[in-house]
């Protein structure tokens, strides 16, 4: 009986320092989690924050006399991908040629901005973290949307005339200048990756790469074999999983150009230039919301990722027949802002959905797969730009049947994509 007893007694003991050694590595895994957000996700934030404001800014200009000034029509701000520390340069602008030459150099040289942020999120974070943290990185897109319909009525309704300059040229001077502000500044907070920065402790370093590796999340280490180019993207292109996660991501830019034109389809309701600027916040408030609440049931659901992107393009698409057959603007006003925000809560939803699909793939692997459902998705953009020309004003009818129709296919994609994942991924 005593020796049972005893027996009893260390298995005990065994178990109770288990479950403290696991506490504490909970509570140190915590730790590190929160230490790597405060990194990482407020430099990140206010980067795309910036960058998205300058990039939307081109239809806050155009509401505010752009057009007029270049002599351009409605099929003339195509391009739209990000600029830099050139935003400023748009100020300088005279015709509508220099505008698509200097938005075409500056594209080319932040191309790697958004495939770089998506990289370094799903390699700090396991895959029932990112859903979050992408929502937070769109959120940014979102608030800048928001803030730049104030700023931009301020600064031009403000600043009309200043120096001899008009009130969108000082859009680009002032919203230019912050971007390069915190592009310097961001260099000197911005973590690596976990094996290689300096921003931890070995001991951190060493957690950060093994509770990722638990979670089959691939990254390097110090002396691990690292892919060519070549190797790399042969393995992306190869893989079925990038090109149904391309096709899906194409159809939600290709829809999402809408929000380029909130300030356009807002003054077809009626409204004069400066106010269309202030309600188009609305549209991004709701917007915002949204993203948050589908961040956060993405995480706790990671599996149906596919099926929550299909209900919130449902959303949408409905929104957009409706559109097209209802000529209240109240009503239209309405749909827009819950169309706006199943569109925008699909794009964070839909790059953590990327990501996690990712994450068993090779580090050089990955970057290649989410550069290319960036890059590619992306080139919606270009068709994009022309969904809503002035002369189909107030209607529109062409731009929001196009994306009633993209929305559709969107469902079907994500629907298949979820069945077939979660097929092959058990």
């Amino acid at each position: 009986m005593s020796f049972d007893a005893d027996h009893k007694s260390v298995d005990v003991e065994c178990v109770e320092e288990r479950a403290d050694q696991t506490m504490e590595q909970q509570k140190e895994e915590k730790a590190l989690v929160r230490k790597i957000d405060l990194y990482l996700l407020p430099t990140i934030w206010i980067m795309y924050l910036l960058s998205y404001m300058d990039r939307t800014n081109i239809g806050n200009a155009k509401v505010a006399g752009m057009t007029d000034d270049l002599g351009m029509d409605s099929n003339q701000p195509t391009i739209m991908f990000l600029w830099g520390i050139a935003t400023m340069c748009m100020a300088l602008v005279k015709t509508y040629h220099q505008l698509v030459a200097l938005r075409t150099v500056v594209g080319i040289l932040e191309a790697g901005f958004s495939p770089g942020v998506l990289l370094i999120l799903s390699s700090w974070y396991k895959r029932n973290e990112q859903s979050k943290r992408f929502a937070l990185y769109i959120g940014a897109a979102v608030l800048s949307g928001a803030f730049g319909g104030i700023i931009a009525g301020a600064i031009t309704g403000n600043l009309e005339g200043a120096h001899g300059l008009r009130g969108w040229k000082w859009l680009f001077l002032v919203e230019g200048a912050a971007t390069v502000g915190w592009a310097i500044i961001s260099v000197f907070i911005l973590p690596d990756f976990p094996a290689n920065t300096k921003r931890l402790t070995d001991r951190e370093r060493e957690l950060a790469i093994s509770r990722l590796e638990a979670d089959n999340v691939h990254g390097h280490t110090g002396d691990s074999a690292r892919l060519t180019p070549f190797q790399a993207l042969k393995a992306s292109v190869s893989n079925w999983r990038t090109w149904i996660l391309v096709a899906g991501y194409m159809v939600i830019v290709g829809s999402s150009t809408l929000s380029y034109f909130y300030p356009t389809l807002v003054q077809g309701l009626g409204y004069s230039s400066h106010m269309a600027q202030y309600m188009v916040v609305p549209i991004y408030a709701v917007a915002f919301v949204c993203v948050g609440i589908t961040g956060y049931f993405s995480d706790k659901f990671p599996q149906n990722r596919g099926l929550i992107i299909s209900c919130w393009l449902i959303l949408s698409m409905i929104c957009a027949i409706v559109i097209c057959v209802v000529y209240n603007f109240t009503a239209r006003y309405v749909l827009l802002v819950f169309m706006a925000a199943g569109l925008w809560s699909t794009n964070g939803c839909s790059l953590s959905y990327a990501a996690s699909t990712f994450g068993s793939m090779e580090q050089e692997t990955r970057a290649v797969s989410l550069a290319l459902v960036n890059a590619l998705g992306n080139l919606a953009q270009i068709y994009g730009a022309y969904l809503f020309p002035k002369v189909q004003a107030p209607k529109y009818i062409t731009g929001f049947g196009v994306i009633a129709g993209m929305c559709a296919f969107g469902v079907i994609v994500y629907a298949v994509a979820h069945v077939l994942l979660r097929k092959f991924e058990k």
